[in-house]
C-alpha cells in the first residue's frame, strides 16, 4: 500500500518533503553565512535573473553566455569553495551541522563578549594598544588572510597575551569569526575621511576603515590614553567605559536585538 491510497497521507508527506528540504537549506545558509560564499551566492542569483530576462526578451546571445555561465559555474564553485566544502562536509559527518541550537549560539556569544570586555578592561587600565575586529555578516576571509590563522578559542587571556608590546603578533588586528579567533596581526583598511580627528593615530583609523567596508563591530584600546572606541557603520564613538562597552555588545548579539537596540543610548562623544 503507497500513501497514494490516501490523499491525506500524501498531503502530510509532502509537507514532511517541504519542511525537510527548507530545514536543509536553512543548515546550509547558517553554515556558509559571513563567508565569501554568500558573495558568490548573490552573484550566481544576478546571473539567472540575467538569464531569465534574456529568454524573456528574446536575447539569444546574451542568453547563451548565461548559460555557459550557470553550466561552468557549478565547476568553479567546487574549486574556488572547496575548503568551505570541505569544512561543511566534516561537520556533517560529525553531526554539528544540524546540532547547533540558538541557545549553543546565545551560550558562545556571552562567552565571546565576558573575554572581550575582562580583557578590554585589563589593556585600558595598562594603556596598551588593541584593535579587536569582530565579523558579523560580512565576510572578512580577505582580510583575515593578511594575518597570522590562529582559530583559537577566545579567553581573555589570549587576547591580552597578542597586544603586549613587543610580541609578534601584537602589531596589527584580530580578528574574531564565528566565536573564535580567527587570526592575529591582520591589516586592516585605513579610513580616508577627513572628519577623523587628527589626534587619532593607525588604529583608528583602521577601525573606521574596516566599518566603512563591512558590517563588522570593531573595538579600539588607545595606546596613548587607555581611552575605549568602537566602530561601526563607518563612525567611531569614543570614551567608552566598561560597563557601556559590555551593554553595547550584548545589545548587538542579543536574540532581541531590534529592541535591545531601541533601548541603547549612545551616551559618548562621537567623533566628526
Amino acid at each position: 500500500m503507497v500513501l497514494g491510497d490516501f490523499p491525506v497521507l500524501q498531503y502530510l508527506g509532502d509537507i514532511i518533503d517541504i519542511l525537510i528540504v527548507w530545514y536543509v537549506i536553512y543548515k546550509i545558509i547558517m553554515v556558509i553565512r559571513g563567508t565569501k560564499a554568500v558573495q558568490l551566492l548573490k552573484g550566481i542569483t544576478v546571473v539567472y535573473v540575467v538569464r531569465i530576462l534574456s529568454q524573456y526578451l528574446g536575447l539569444k546571445t546574451l542568453q547563451q553566455l548565461m548559460d555557459q555561465a550557470l553550466t561552468w559555474g557549478f565547476l568553479a564553485v567546487i574549486i574556488i569553495f572547496q575548503p568551505e566544502l570541505r569544512r561543511a562536509l566534516e561537520q556533517l559527518g560529525r553531526g554539528r551541522i544540524f546540532a547547533r541550537t540558538m541557545n549553543q549560539e546565545d551560550d558562545e556569544h556571552v562567552k565571546m563578549i565576558d573575554a572581550i570586555v575582562k580583557a578590554t578592561e585589563y589593556m585600558a587600565k595598562r594603556r596598551i594598544g588593541a584593535l579587536v575586529t569582530i565579523e558579523r555578516e560580512t565576510g572578512m576571509g580577505d582580510y583575515i588572510e593578511t594575518g597570522i590563522p590562529l582559530h583559537a578559542s577566545i579567553s581573555s587571556e589570549l587576547l591580552i597575551n597578542i597586544f603586549i608590546p613587543n610580541t609578534p603578533l601584537h602589531d596589527g588586528a584580530v580578528i574574531i569569526q564565528h566565536d573564535k579567533v580567527a587570526a592575529a596581526a591582520c591589516y586592516l583598511p585605513l579610513s580616508e575621511s577627513p572628519f577623523i580627528s587628527k589626534e587619532l593615530g593607525t588604529r583608528h583609523r583602521a577601525a573606521v576603515g574596516i566599518s566603512e567596508v563591512t558590517d563588522s563591530l570593531t573595538l579600539v584600546v588607545s595606546e596613548e590614553t587607555g581611552s575605549i572606541s568602537i566602530a561601526k557603520n563607518g563612525d567611531l564613538h569614543r570614551n567608552l567605559t566598561v560597563e557601556q562597552l559590555k551593554e553595547l555588545l550584548k545589545s548587538e548579539f542579543s536574540q532581541t536585538k531590534a529592541a535591545s537596540s531601541s533601548r541603547w543610548q549612545w551616551r559618548t562623544k562621537k567623533n566628526g
